[in-house]
């Protein structure tokens, strides 16, 4: 159901009888219901982000120094600024973060542009960074840092 806010998203779909026509995620975008290229569920996304922000937080500790928790650490920010640029960087390039490619997903912009690109892949992380932008999703099971950057993720296996 699209609420009155989504409607100044870019890659919204507000608007009477706009929603999707019910069957399945990713229907509107012509994407199959299950299998590779079909739109992921929130589990898999969130075992990708796990795996991308256990890895920024191991580079992380490695940078941090012999003591990353001591009083004066600045760790957490080590941490995401790490998890941001393990994030945005492979989008950019290759439409996967290390997590999406262990779990076999991807990101794809839903014009069927071949990159995501650096600007989208920049503001999409930074959103996603927020933590609230991707909880709030819609009936495809995308957030708002994909509809912000007109993006969707799939399976890729």
């Amino acid at each position: 159901m699209t609420r009155w806010i989504d409607s100044w998203l870019p890659g919204s779909s507000a608007g009477p009888g706009a929603g999707p026509s019910g069957a399945h995620r990713g229907e509107r975008f012509g994407l199959p219901q299950s299998g590779p290229g079909s739109a992921t569920g929130f589990g898999r996304r969130l075992a990708a982000i796990t795996i991308d922000w256990l890895l920024g937080y191991l580079i992380a500790t490695l940078f941090a120094g012999p003591d990353p928790f001591g009083v004066q650490s600045n760790l957490s920010w080590t941490v995401w600024l790490v998890w941001f640029l393990l994030t945005a960087v492979p989008t950019a390039i290759f439409g996967a973060t290390p997590g999406m490619t262990i779990i076999g997903l991807r990101v794809a912009r839903i014009d069927d542009a071949a990159l995501v690109g650096v600007p989208r892949a920049l503001l999409r992380t930074a959103l996603l960074g927020l933590v609230v932008p991707a909880l709030i999703r819609d009936d495809d099971g995308r957030g708002w840092h994909d509809r912000a950057t007109r993006t969707i993720v799939l399976r890729t296996r």
